[in-house]
This record gives C-alpha cells, structure tokens and sequence, in this order.
C-alpha cells in the first residue's frame, strides 16, 4: 500500500506566480476523474490519453448510483493506481456518505470498500424513483446566453443533447455578439435539430440575454446554464426532480465543479470558494439558517447562475432578472443573487440538489481571474444595493449584520478565507473589496444607462434558426 496517497492541499499547493498566466513554479496539475462505486472500480492513470498529458495528482469525484458523495485527492507517483491500492483511502474519506447513502436505498451498511466496488443486483432505490419522475416530468426550457464563444458552446450544447430527460428544449441567446460565428456555428451543427432554437439580443448583458430566452420558452420550469459548463447526463432529471421535495419550491440549484485545474488561476478560485456549495442536499426559506449569519443577504450560499432552475411562474411574476444586474453590466454580477433573495423573501423555497451536477470551465489566466473576482466583489455590493432601493427597512437588517460581514470579508478566519493558502494573492482579495466598494455606484449607472439606452426590459432581435421561428415552434411532446 502506498503511503501518503492522500493530498495535504496545503502543501501540495504552489509558492510563486507567472505574472502573465497565474502559474506556480511548483503547481501540480490534477487529472479529473470520476469513480462510480455501484461497479468495479477503474485504474487510475497518470496518462490522459485525451488530453496527452500526465499527471501526478487525481481529484476524484466520488459517486454511488450515480449520486456525487464527495472528493477525494490522490497522489500518482507511478503510472496508475489499482483499484486495490485507491479503495482504502475512498473509504476513510467517505464512509459515512456511502453508508447513507445506502440507508437511504434502503440497503444494508458495509464495513469496507474493494476493488470489486459496491455492485446491486437490483436496481437501487434512488435510480427507481428518478425513472419513475422522469415518466411524467414536465417540458423544460434550458436558457443558454453566450458571447463570442462558440467553441465553448459546442462543448456545452453536446452534453445538453446528452441529457437523460424525456422533453426540453433549448434556447441558445447570442447576446451582443461581435461575429456571426455562434449563428453560423448553429445553422451548421444543428439545423435538423428541433430541440435547439437560436435567438440573439443586442444589448449587452446577461440578465438581458436571459430574458429574452424567457421570452421564447415554453416549459413549466427555466433552466439556466451557461457556454463555458458541461451538465452530467443526469443534471436536469434531479434539478427538475427537486422541485417535488417540498410545496412551495421555486428554485433549485446545481452543484457545480471544476471542469479542469490546469493553471494555478483555477487553483485559486477554487480556493476563493468556486461553485461548490457541498455535496448535501439543503433547502432555504424564510425561517432562516443557523450556520449562515448573513442569512438571507449571503445568496452566494444559495447556489450560482452556472446551474440553477426557477418555475416558469416565479419567473414570470418577477419580470425576469433585473437587467441592470449581471455581466455585461457595470454592476458585472449579482443578478443570479437578486433572483435568489426574491426567492426566499418571497415566501418560497430554494433547494440546492447536488444531486444535479455539471462542469465549470474555471478561466485559465490570472487576469481573467483578476476580473472575475472583482466583478464578484461589485456583484454582491449592486445586488445588496438593489434590494435596499426596493426595500429600505432592508437596511436595519444589513447593518444589524455588518460587524459579522466585515469579520467575514477581512479576517483570514473566516470561513469564506480560511481555505485560502498562504500563497493566495492578496492582490485578488484587494480586487475583490475594491469591486465591493464599487458595486453601489456601479448599480445606480447601470440602471441610469439602461432606461437612457434601453426602454423595453426584453429585446428579440433576430432568430436565423429555421426550426425557431415562433409560429412553427412544435407543441412540447
């Protein structure tokens, strides 16, 4: 058995940045691997042959009948691991998630876990339950707003046609692009698909591009991704199913993970808290939440626009998202915030399943990732903005948890710093205040250019698809 297979995180990360990409002269990459324990484990090797590359780090994502339990980082200093010698070290980092998840299908609790993996000769009860949703799962309307990207788009559009759900459709929004690449590219790729409809909307803006796709959409709920994701086969059956777990849902969001950590940059956001809100189901409503003192205003806790799904009629009696909100914006975030406080301030419920899964293409370069973090920094401060605007008493509460909020954005023991290593730039977390300090400002001329610049809330310039013309659009079957 080797030892020390396990990653220290700590001291595997890296001590000195590339100026120009963010990477680390001791940065190790890590080969991303998923390991379904309902079947004979894999071997691990250090080759990728799709990517060409090898690899001395292996970040697991841990499933069990298909349900994400966690992960686990390993160390390959041969060519592989055999199943036999990795087995061990997934049982002492998730036992007790395996034997739940085990209670839960109503099956018997093991002691360990081999090679052989956890295999079941009947078809485990959470399985059942999906299939038998899926047999009356409602239409759905997946929204995709992209820019200039249509490689990214491929990627992402493959695994959307992947998806393990019986009706969707697909809404792709160009939003203000510069070429016609994404017209082309879907005009080419997908002309005899009817699933795919193509519209584009020329202002700018996220929320913008978003609304126009609600515009068209015609399912019972709206699933939002984004061009740089790639969505599990499954991601769709469980963020629709989550809507039956409780009356008055009308949201649910997606456990999003790291697509790749090549760079030092993706390193760090993944330090900076990435997308990952955990690997167990929560549901937010009004009664609030005792391990988040910020509670409701820390909407970041509540998921992220990369995943996330709302009733056609939550939706709809909100406008959409505001449009002042989001990337593209001077605000440049915080418009999947705001739709998520309307949520919980609402009345209604917002679950996070992470159950439903999907991929991020974190950014490669470290100014890609410098810009990020600011936009982050103005998002959250334009949103709170925003709902103080709306609703002034909202300000008593906010101050009443400011001497919390300060402690959580400065003190390196808080929980939003402490996982951050010693070698986290402080820069990004300059950026990241000086973005906060922004972010009011940014979201009163937001609004001020949008009613100068764009009257009507929603706009549908333009839709090339031949199968999305809105009077042959077929009725959802």
């Amino acid at each position: 058995m080797k030892e020390n297979m396990l990653v220290d995180r700590e001291a595997s990360t890296n001590q000195v940045r590339s100026e120009d990409s963010g990477q680390a002269d001791s940065f190790v990459p890590m080969r991303m691997i998923e390991i379904e324990l309902g079947q004979p484990l894999p071997t691990i090797t250090a080759l990728d042959a799709k990517k060409g590359s090898y690899y001395r780090r292996a970040r697991c994502l841990v499933r069990l009948h298909t349900q994400p339990l966690g992960l686990v980082e390993l160390i390959i200093d041969t060519d592989e691991l055999s199943p036999g010698e990795y087995a061990p070290h997934v049982w002492q980092a998730l036992s007790e998630q395996i034997n739940e998840h085990l209670r839960q299908d109503g099956l018997s609790p093991v002691t360990a876990l081999t090679a052989a993996g956890l295999p079941n000769l009947l078809t485990p009860q959470c399985i059942e339950e999906r299939e038998s949703f899926l047999q009356t799962a409602p239409f759905v309307s997946i929204i995709v707003s992209t820019r200039d990207r249509p490689e990214d788009l491929a990627r992402c559009l493959q695994a959307l046609m992947a998806l393990h759900y019986p009706r969707y459709e697909v809404i792709v929004v160009d939003n203000a692009p510069t070429t016609t690449a994404t017209a082309d590219f879907i005009q080419q790729a997908y002309s005899d698909e009817p699933r795919i409809q193509y519209m584009r909307e020329n202002h700018p803006g996220s929320s913008l591009a978003r609304n126009c796709g609600i515009m068209a959409a015609r399912g019972e709920i709206f699933a939002f991704t984004d061009d740089d994701t790639v969505v599990d086969a499954y991601w769709l059956a469980e963020l629709v199913k989550a809507f039956s777990s409780r009356d008055k849902v009308a949201c649910v969001t997606s456990l999003v993970s790291p697509l790749e950590l090549e760079t030092q940059a993706q390193a760090w956001f993944e330090e900076y808290g990435g997308f990952d809100k955990g690997f167990t189901r929560r549901i937010f409503d009004r009664s609030g939440s005792a391990d988040i003192p910020l509670y409701p205003f820390a909407a970041g806790r509540f998921g992220t626009g990369a995943g996330m799904a709302f009733t056609a009629a939550f939706l709809r009696s909100e406008g959409g998202f505001d449009p002042a909100l989001g990337p593209g914006t001077r605000a440049g975030g915080g418009e999947d915030l705001a739709a998520f406080f309307r949520v919980i301030i609402g009345g209604y419920q917002l679950v996070y399943e992470p159950a439903s899964l999907l991929y991020h293409l974190h950014r490669r370069g470290y100014a890609h990732l410098q810009k990020q973090i600011y936009h982050y920094g103005s998002g959250l401060t334009a949103y709170l903005t925003k709902i103080i605007l709306e609703n002034p008493l909202l300000l008593f509460n906010i101050i009443a948890k400011a001497p919390y909020g300060l402690f959580f954005i400065l003190s390196s023991r808080s929980p939003k710093n402490r996982k951050k290593s010693k070698n986290y730039p402080q820069e990004l977390s300059a950026l990241e205040r000086k973005g906060m300090l922004y972010g009011p400002l940014a979201y009163v001329l937001s609004r001020w250019a949008l009613g100068r610049t764009h009257k009507r809330p929603v706009v549908v310039e333009e839709n090339t698809h031949p199968s999305a013309t809105r009077d042959g659009l077929a009725s959802p079957s």
